[in-house]
């Protein structure tokens, strides 16, 4: 008898034992909270942790609704949500800095996307058609090439739709190259479904389409669309700031530039560095690379897919991508939980 119950006790305090570091290994991730942004990427993005964090990690994990700005000061003033996977960071640049600068806030990752940004962009047939038109100048002696619907003896330049922030600063790029003297029309699209109706149908029916876009989205992974070089440096951040994003009445005389180049952090709260800071070298080594990330995009828009939808496939997918992010063991757990 004293044999069955010893070895009964033996076995019940290695139970206990084992369960006892398994709830230390999942108190060591702990809760955590992820804004899901209001874009297919962002929301593709805040899934993949999510699952991550769970499955590999033992963290306990909330996704709850996001935007740029309402989601960085929610961080900046309450720590909440503790992870913003996709932040858009130049409008935030000087109230993140001050964060970052008080230990609020951390910049977890400083690119976790490669190859995004705004900008100006061809078609691959225009490109392989036209191989001299290597820059923005060399576009802009073209008008020829890409004539406008209503008056084919001038050349379209197709900008963003009344009311976005790209519009401005379309209209004092097309002021600053002095493109209406040169034969263009800055064509306003109307709506996002305009924009995107307008790259599709010059696309499909091969004829040329200069305008303007951003990365990463479906319709720059599905066309293959090139971005264009603008041939000119950056302006620099003040006049850019001060001018190029203005009304044309803040901005009399705009001055020739390249896009300002975009930058997107992955961020996360103080208290996420305290309570999950074992998950923090995952957040930092995650890097999506552009082309597998515009890939899922399409995925998500011609399948129709859930930023949830999507992060399985991403996962299922692309371990050659994932795997590298985390070490084996937790990629194992992560595999075996999908």
């Amino acid at each position: 008898m004293k044999r069955v119950f010893g070895a009964a006790f033996t076995m019940a305090a290695t139970v206990a034992v084992g369960l006892s570091w398994a709830t230390i290994g999942n108190a060591a991730c702990g809760k955590v909270t992820i804004a899901e942004m209001n874009w297919a990427s962002a929301e593709l993005m805040a899934n993949v942790d999510k699952i991550i964090l769970e499955k590999g990690y033992g963290c306990e994990v909330e996704l709850v609704s996001g935007a740029t700005m309402p989601t960085f000061t929610s961080m900046n003033e309450k720590g909440s949500p503790d992870v913003a996977p996709e932040l858009w960071a130049n409008a935030v640049a000087v109230p993140l800095n001050k964060a970052v600068g008080e230990n609020r806030l951390i910049i977890a990752n400083k690119s976790p996307i490669t190859g995004l940004g705004e900008g100006w962009w061809l078609p691959p047939h225009t490109i392989k058609k036209h191989p001299e038109l290597k820059t923005a100048l060399d576009v802009i002696e073209r008008p020829d090439l890409f004539p406008y619907s209503e008056d084919k003896s001038k050349g379209a330049f197709v900008g963003c739709p009344a009311g976005w922030g790209c519009q401005l600063v379309n209209q004092n790029l097309f002021r600053a190259f002095e493109m209406e003297k040169k034969g263009w029309v800055l064509v306003d699209p109307g709506s996002a479904a305009g924009l995107d109706g307008s790259m599709a149908k010059a696309v499909e029916r091969g004829e040329n389409w200069v305008g303007y876009y951003w990365s990463p989205t479906s319709m720059i992974g599905k066309y293959k669309m090139h971005k264009l070089d603008f041939g000119v440096p950056f302006v620099g951040k003040d006049h850019w700031d001060n001018c190029i994003v203005k009304p044309e009445k803040e901005c009399a005389n705009p001055k020739k530039s390249s896009w300002v180049t975009s930058v997107v952090n992955s961020v996360v709260s103080a208290n996420f560095k305290k309570n999950a800071g074992v998950a923090l070298d995952y957040i930092s080594k995650r890097v999506y690379p552009g082309e597998v990330m515009n890939g899922m995009l399409v995925f998500m828009t011609e399948q129709k897919a859930s930023g949830k939808d999507a992060a399985f496939e991403f996962l299922e997918k692309h371990g050659g991508v994932w795997e590298k992010w985390v070490s084996a063991d937790v990629a194992k757990k992560v595999k075996a939980g999908l």
